[in-house]
């Protein structure tokens, strides 16, 4: 069963998604060559509990991290690791659920650790675009299959690059993962009926190459592009209203005006 939120409870989403923005204004100048991605996770960690907040990943079906730092070839879920160096032009995912007083948002930004390269720049360029196409179908009355369709038909069918199949957006609220499952491929028209109160994460994961996934590596965790090529992920919580999506954790406020 699909739960409609109240205005109380998107209201509490929405003070989570503020704290989430910020973390992530902090680690843009923060990410640096030369680091490691547990360097990353302590930040992030320390960030979050000095807002009142807790991280929600934090012992999540066992996982020992606050946030899933996933860098170049790495898909998602990436494990924090003092043994994982940023190097220059590195392409980081950071991916992270802040849990504020029982209100949970859920993000994922990317970063580049110095100066990107044009594949690195282009392929971030792709996936925002991505996630704001299936944003812009998050409309009541719509399926979700117009969401993944719109993902798909861009980033795969028009430019050839491969969109994942096997990790997806949901529903989430006062549980991290909730119904309805929010792939980013699909068939127009298909899928669960969007309706006001919804709250979901769109989060398209998307490859230079083949859209193909690694098993888990031996941390349980991580995946990785089969082919060895490049990922980026972004992700948005937002919630589906009858004037339209409006983004919970919005990253930049002049780009996401009308979805405010």
């Amino acid at each position: 069963m699909i739960a409609l939120k109240s205005q109380r409870e998107i209201d509490g989403m929405r003070q989570a998604g503020d704290i989430l923005a910020g973390l992530f204004h902090e680690l843009e100048t923060y990410i640096k060559p030369g680091m490691t991605t547990w360097d990353i996770d302590h930040f992030s960690y320390k960030y979050i509990i000095d807002h009142d907040a807790t991280p929600g990943e934090l012992n999540f079906e066992g996982y020992k991290y606050s946030t899933c730092v996933s860098v170049n070839d790495m898909i998602c879920h990436g494990c924090p690791s003092k043994d994982i160096l940023v190097k220059e032009g590195d392409l980081i995912k950071v991916d992270t659920v802040i849990d504020y007083h029982g209100n949970l948002s859920d993000a994922c930004h990317a970063f580049v650790a110095g100066k990107a390269s044009d594949e690195v720049q282009k392929l971030m360029d792709v996936t925002l675009k991505a996630l704001y196409l299936g944003i812009d179908q998050a409309v009541v009355g719509n399926r979700i299959g117009d969401i993944g369709f719109a993902i798909q038909d861009y980033a795969e069918n028009k430019l050839g690059y491969g969109v994942v199949r096997d990790y997806i957006g949901h529903g989430i609220g006062p549980t991290m993962h909730e119904e309805p499952d929010v792939p980013h491929y699909g068939v127009p028209g298909h899928g669960t009926r969007l309706k006001a109160g919804m709250t979901i994460t769109i989060e398209p994961m998307i490859n230079v190459g083949d859209y193909g996934c690694s098993a888990p590596a031996d941390d349980g965790w991580t995946i990785r592009t089969l082919d060895g090529s490049l990922s980026c992920q972004y992700e948005h919580t937002l919630v589906v209203t009858d004037n339209g999506p409006k983004i919970l954790t919005s990253f930049d406020h002049q780009l996401d005006a009308k979805y405010l």
